[in-house]
């Protein structure tokens, strides 16, 4: 049976992603899942997150599902090409945000099932906390 990315599942994301921020002692983290669609399935902001960090969480993700490629990769795209990465921020309206803590979600049959993203720490912490989130719902991380 395939495995979705429901409202349970998405929960337990943020969940293994700020336990592991807790493991590791970082500022308040702002977590977003996204599904397939882009559309935000569960959200969590940690109490003293500064207010930019709800829309970089989600343009984290957004750029991720929206490119289908981690928002590391796509850092590495805006270093190889800042034009077309300047481009590609104007059409997605700033939703976009290339450094990591964009992660693709992914299912037992390697299908884009959707992202999640994280802010609050440096971008590698970031990722490390996503990575975890996915892992601990029995997801596939795809960084």
């Amino acid at each position: 049976m395939t495995m979705k990315l429901n409202l349970e599942s998405s929960t337990q994301i943020i969940k293994g992603a700020l336990a592991l921020g807790k493991e590791l002692n970082t500022p308040p983290l702002t977590v977003a899942v996204l599904d397939e669609g882009g559309h935000l399935k569960a959200f969590a902001r940690q109490d003293e997150a500064s207010i930019m960090r709800i829309d970089i969480a989600i343009a984290k993700a957004r750029g991720a599902i929206g490119m289908g490629m981690s928002s590391r990769v796509l850092c590495d795209v805006a270093s190889e090409r800042p034009a077309f990465m300047s481009a590609l921020t104007t059409m997605a309206h700033g939703n976009l945000v290339p450094v990591p803590g964009g992660v693709l979600i992914r299912n037992e049959e390697d299908k884009i099932i959707g992202a999640v993203g994280i802010t609050g720490d440096t971008s590698d912490i970031d990722e490390q906390c996503a990575l975890a989130g996915i892992e601990s719902a029995c997801f596939r991380a795809h960084a």
